[in-house]
């Protein structure tokens, strides 16, 4: 029987060895063999499985969901009809994206700001005149509010289209590290909120450390803004929260560090 080192499996499927340590670890996919040095060997069998596995992380399901599929019962072929209706599934979604993008674009020649309805098609749930009304009756006197409405009055839909990439890149770097078990102390958590503070400091108005903090404990107390982050992921409220929360804290242990060195510089 034919079998394959892990060197050789990583490199024939371009995932990390680390990647395949980590699943034999987590049972979902456990070498069949072993050399007499004891070193990994894989079987025709574990690469089958590896392939649905490896299908099934780039239609971004967690491991623990695949685990469950593949452990369920079903066949290769069924796996296999399973996955490709969900490309179908993203195919569509993607021709709409793809079709709202060109109109974005054919307005974006023209240099017109974003409409109500095109901010509706780019972001669904995520954008309603409620929560904008509201918004501007919480906060419509504060600087933070005339900012933002002077810099995203002048936005096309293009950079609306932008800024919606932008903050889904923040989301998968929190979910990212959430799914990994970094603590929200940890430096990808906590990069990842620092990611955060600055789209926003960017797109939108100046944004402090201590502001930010403001905002971190919003995404847990107003249950709109916790779902939003839950229907992500499990857990990423308060994830999120606390990982806004160490990297303030870290921002100031390090205003303070400089402080201190600049102390001592001009003592000496």
């Amino acid at each position: 029987m034919t079998t394959w080192t892990v060197g050789q499996v990583a490199e024939l499927f371009g995932v990390t060895v680390r990647t395949l340590h980590h699943y034999d670890e987590i049972g979902l996919l456990v070498p069949s063999e072993r050399s007499r040095a004891g070193y990994r060997l894989y079987t025709d069998g574990d690469l089958t499985r590896l392939q649905q596995v490896v299908v099934y992380r780039r239609l971004e399901l967690p491991l623990d969901q695949i685990a469950a599929l593949l452990d369920g019962g079903e066949d290769a072929a069924g796996h296999l009809r399973r996955q490709r209706a969900t490309v179908m599934t993203r195919l569509d979604e993607l021709h709409d994206l793809v079709s709202a993008i060109d109109r974005a674009l054919e307005r974006e020649m023209n240099d017109q700001p974003a409409t109500t309805e095109d901010l509706k098609e780019l972001f669904g749930d995520g954008f309603s005149d409620e929560y904008e009304q509201e918004a501007e009756q919480r906060w419509g006197e504060s600087d933070a509010w005339k900012q933002s409405r002077s810099r995203t009055s002048r936005y096309t839909k293009a950079d609306w289209e932008q800024v919606k990439a932008e903050m889904e890149t923040v989301h998968a770097a929190f979910v990212a590290a959430l799914r990994s078990g970094e603590p929200a102390t940890g430096e990808a958590a906590m990069d990842a909120a620092e990611q955060h503070r600055r789209h926003i400091h960017d797109r939108f108005y100046d944004l402090t450390h201590d502001f930010h903090r403001g905002l971190a404990d919003m995404y847990v107390a107003d249950p709109r803004f916790t779902k939003t982050y839950e229907d992500i992921a499990p857990g990423l409220a308060a994830y999120v929260r606390d990982a806004i929360h160490a990297n303030a804290d870290r921002a100031a242990d390090r205003a303070a560090d400089q402080a201190a060195d600049q102390g001592a510089d001009r003592a000496t």
